[in-house]
């Protein structure tokens, strides 16, 4: 079982933004307006809320929900993603998003095969239940799709970065 002590500190770093990355992919993909992104954001913070409370997480995955709820986690995961995404573009900031979870991919295969596929499939649902948060294309009271067709291809990108 793999934990904080199997990765560098930049490998934890890494480990520890990919959630938000997972779902900063799909935001990035089709912007969906304030509203929008706000629902999009409190999905993700959903998925860390529901990965702490659930005895069946994978060990790996309840170590960085653990960590990220220290304030030292949070602000390397902050600090992580102003560096990588300051000042993007959304168009830049997916493709980051993608490349950044095709390095996890690889980290957690090399270092963690054990714990791997619960991870990926962890971010993969992250990613899935940020593009499900907000309907697309629609206007104040109502109309547009669950799941912009923008989405779907980000989504299926994600799967193909993290090897699922």
């Amino acid at each position: 079982m793999a934990d904080k002590t199997t990765f560098t500190k930049d490998e934890w770093t890494l480990l520890l933004k990919s959630p938000m990355i997972a779902g900063m992919a799909i935001s990035a993909a089709d912007p969906g307006g304030l509203w929008g992104l706000l629902k999009e954001s409190f999905a993700g913070g959903a998925a860390l809320t529901q990965a702490a409370a659930d005895p069946n997480a994978n060990a790996l995955v309840k170590a960085v929900v653990a960590d990220f709820s220290t304030s030292e986690g949070r602000s390397a995961a902050r600090d992580g993603l102003k560096a990588e995404f300051a000042d993007g573009k959304p168009a830049d900031i997916k493709t980051k998003s993608i490349e950044s979870l095709r390095q996890v991919s690889s980290l957690l295969t090399a270092k963690a095969p054990g714990d791997a596929a619960a991870f990926k499939d962890w971010l993969r649902r992250i990613s899935q239940s940020t593009a499900e948060a907000a309907t697309e294309g629609g206007g104040l009271f109502g109309g547009g799709v669950q799941v912009s067709d923008a989405e779907k291809a980000t989504l299926g990108e994600i799967s193909s970065a993290l090897g699922i």
